[in-house]
């Protein structure tokens, strides 16, 4: 996959790895008196992913402590959306999948991701 900050490649588990190590910033945290949020913009739609984060106010230094895998939560929704959304990012071959043949049988998608899920939703109330 495609790093849609930079030219960096490689597989999912890298890609996501590389954004939380070379992008920090593309995550914005927001206070909100009491409740504190992480937010993110998917750079290729824009398409925007925002959640609580929790404990809330209850400790004050929770997301200053935390921020690094609150960023990696983040990302991993980014990663989900890219995938889900934007297909055509390839993966690269030397990716962490096994070398053995490819199955002939379809595989059976799980539930949407959260993110996917809502941006899909947003979508379709906005006539996209």
């Amino acid at each position: 996959m495609n790093c849609p900050f930079c030219a960096f490649e490689g597989s999912p588990r890298t890609l996501h790895a590389h954004l939380g190590g070379e992008h920090p910033e593309a995550i914005r945290f927001e206070d909100r008196g009491e409740r504190w949020f992480y937010a993110l913009d998917c750079p290729i739609c824009g398409d925007g992913y925002e959640r609580e984060i929790k404990p809330r106010g209850r400790d004050p230094g929770f997301v200053k402590e935390f921020s690094a895998q609150i960023r990696l939560v983040a990302f991993d929704m980014l990663v989900n959306h890219l995938m889900g959304e934007h297909e055509d990012l390839e993966i690269p071959e030397d990716s962490d999948a096994p070398d053995e043949e490819p199955s002939t049988e379809v595989p059976v998608a799980g539930p949407a991701p959260a993110w996917l899920a809502e941006a899909r939703r947003a979508k379709q109330e906005n006539g996209n």
